[in-house]
This record gives C-alpha cells, structure tokens and sequence, in this order.
C-alpha cells in the first residue's frame, strides 16, 4: 500500500498562484532578481539571478511546503504531516509545521548531506532514516501514514505544493518587468518537476514568450527524456550524483501534464560542471549554492544552454551544502575555470 494524499484536484491555475502569494507573504522571502557584470561578461549576455538559496530553510521548497500545510484543516492537524524529502522539502515541510503548530516525520536518506538532516531536526521534526536504491520511501511514509493518520506532504506531485514553487516565477516576472527586461528564457533546476511546473505556468500568464527550461544532472534527466519522448520515462539508478535534491525517481505527473505543454527543450549538466558552478556561485556572485540548486548556473556556463546575447533567468534553487562538498567544489572549481 502507497501514501495516500488529496488527488480530487490535480488542475494548478494562475488563481492558484496568487492564492499560495497571499499565503505565504508574512513568512517566506521575496528574493531579489540580481544582475552580476560578471556573469553577463562570461557568457556574453544578460544574466537574472533568482536566489532562492536565500530563501528560508535556505531553499525554495519552503514556498510550496507552507502553502500545503497551511490549508491542511484544524481538525486534522493534530495527526501531523509526514513527508519524504533528500533535504530540502523535508526543512521546508519542518519549519512550516513549527510555524503551525504540527507534528512533522520526516522519511530521509541515511545519506542526505548532514547539514539538512541537522536542520530538519533543529526545526522539530522526527527523522527516519533509509537506505536509498534499497528501501522504498514512500512504503515507509505510508506506514506512519496509517499508524498515525498523518496528511502525507508529498514533494512535488501536489497541486498545493505547485502553486506555491509558482509564487517563485511571479515574483521573476514582477522583478524582471521592474527591470525593464523580459527574459527569453528562465532555468531552473529540476527534480521531480513542482517548482519547475509552477514557474512555467506563471510565465505562461505573465511573461508569454518567455520559455521555460529544465536542468537535470547528466544520468538522472528523466525530465529532459520524458519532454522529448512525450511521456513519462524513469532513471534507472536512484543514486549516484552530487545534485541529491535532483535525483527524483521519475517526473510527477501533474507537474508533467503541465510541462509537457509549457516546456521548452531540457537540458542535462555533469556533476564536475554542476560542481564548478558551486565553485563560480562562491568566488564570482559571493552565493553559497548546493550542486543541486547550481545545475540552472552550470547549464550557462558550460554554454549547454547559450545565453549570448540573450535575456536568460537563472534560479539558483538551494544553499544547503556541507562543507566536505563545497571544499570539493572549491578544489574542482578552481579560479580561471568555468
């Protein structure tokens, strides 16, 4: 048996996006859309960076995770949430439930950087541990789910959850418009597909011709597969990449329904480029980023995605790394080497 979660809605709309802006306002950041000369100089064209590795919980899962929970009702509450997560949903379904007031289990991989279990823990959550490509998450999830009857927060196929990674490309569009840019195209890294889902249905009502791209690590672009094939396609490891927040089994299917209309072409980095972008992140942009949340970065950089003489959105979706990865980063990364 499976968790199980509110399907009776899978539709996410523009409506939906607003709604999740108003609920979230007084607790989540506005990041800003920053400009770097830089960065334009280095790929010779216009470069926008949305920060959401400033985001609180250091990463923009925090947006979609508040914005569930809070429409969770009263009467259920006390059952608590539970949730799968690598990291970053898993601090961001935590942080929400203290701010509520409801008891958080968090399912995470015994390898998940230490610092986002830490962090998951500091916020009050339980943490369960499991071993990942050998147990199943979800059977583990669902286990508590029907021990405790808690609402399972699941970290991307939720129309909840979409809405609120949405207020994420509302935001780049106000902040661009502000700008007096309009981007060609926005990136961002992409898992299992609900921040990527949201931005894209944002631009589609506020920035219309703007396409939006997902980035993926090299062996693990089920994304990039599936936009190409027409239909949802699996990776066939579950581990094995630096980018741990990116390693999705397979795209959810409401973010697919989605980006399967809105999407452009997707595009797949290595894991030595998303891990030079940690390394331009730090030295260049003074930005802490995680290799998950460089990928959008390393794809201009390599120039797997050219930005010359374009207006290109960058997200940089996370800021949670542990010290061991950034001393790789920097060591790989070194200065001169893009």
């Amino acid at each position: 048996m499976g968790v199980s979660f509110d399907t009776s809605r899978s539709m996410v709309t523009r409506a939906d996006i607003d709604a999740a802006r108003r609920r979230i306002k007084d607790v989540a950041f506005k990041t800003p859309l920053l400009r770097f000369p830089v960065l334009d100089d280095a790929v010779d064209g216009t470069i926008l960076i949305k920060p959401e590795n400033l985001q609180r919980t250091g990463s923009f899962k925090f947006r979609g995770a508040y914005n569930c929970l809070s429409q969770i009702p009263e009467k259920t509450r006390e059952k608590g949430v539970v949730a799968c997560s690598s990291g970053n949903h898993a601090q961001g379904v935590a942080e929400s439930a203290r701010l509520l007031g409801i008891p958080a289990t968090i399912v995470m991989p015994e390898t998940a950087p230490k610092v986002k279990l830490q962090r998951t823990q500091d916020a009050g959550a339980r943490v369960i541990t499991y071993k990942r490509g050998v147990e199943d998450r979800y059977l583990i999830a669902a286990d508590i789910q029907q021990q405790t009857g808690a609402t399972f927060v699941h970290p991307f196929n939720d129309p909840h959850v979409i809405a609120g990674q949405g207020t994420v490309g509302a935001e780049i569009a106000e902040q661009a418009d502000a700008l007096g840019l309009k981007p060609d195209a926005v990136l961002a890294c992409t898992g299992g597909g609900g921040l990527s889902s949201g931005i894209a249905l944002a631009l589609d009502a506020d920035l219309p011709g703007t396409v939006f791209h997902t980035v993926e690590p090299r062996e693990f672009d089920d994304y990039r597969r599936s936009l190409s094939t027409g239909e949802l396609q699996r990776n066939e490891k579950a581990v094995g990449s630096v980018c741990d927040a990116l390693m999705s089994e397979s795209p959810g299917e409401i973010g697919f329904s989605i980006l399967s209309r809105l999407a452009g072409e997707g595009v797949a980095v290595s894991d030595n480029e998303a891990l030079r972008a940690v390394a331009y992140a730090f030295r260049e942009l003074k930005l802490v980023v995680e290799p998950g949340g460089a990928a959008a970065l390393a794809a201009v950089l390599t120039g797997r995605f050219s930005a010359r003489n374009r207006v290109v959105c960058v997200v940089l979706t996370g800021g949670n790394v542990d010290l061991a990865m950034l001393e790789r980063a920097l060591h790989l990364g070194k200065p001169g080497m893009v």
